[in-house]
């Protein structure tokens, strides 16, 4: 990979985590991969968190835009899906520097924490 190309890499992801970045969107994010992979249509989700639509609104099309959530129209209703394949490279990325380039956090311990969760 070039120089250039991990830059641009590094940027994306770092505006996915800027996404993320709420307490609202993370919500959001979790939700989506609960009910992956059918995802919820606005009206579950909004239920859900329990805030208003026009918030809602904002919050998906900030994921939406970053590429981290998919939204397809069925009928009347817009259902939400969370981008695995998205997540998947994000969560790659970390796991390349801190797990296997350095070794700062032993693999191990990542998946402990995963299971006890």
């Amino acid at each position: 990979m070039t120089k250039a190309s991990q830059t641009e890499q590094t940027t994306r992801f770092a505006d996915m985590f800027a996404a993320m970045g709420t307490e609202s969107r993370l919500r959001i994010m979790q939700l989506l991969l609960s009910a992956h992979p059918d995802g919820m249509v606005v009206s579950e989700i909004q239920a859900e968190l329990g805030i208003t639509a026009s918030n809602l609104s904002h919050h998906l099309e900030k994921l939406k835009n970053e590429g981290l959530v998919e939204v397809s129209r069925e009928g009347t209703f817009l259902r939400c899906k969370a981008n695995t394949v998205a997540l998947g490279e994000v969560l790659s990325f970390l796991y390349a520097e801190c797990c296997t380039r350095n070794r700062a956090i032993k693999p191990e311990k990542i998946f402990n924490f995963v299971s006890r969760s």
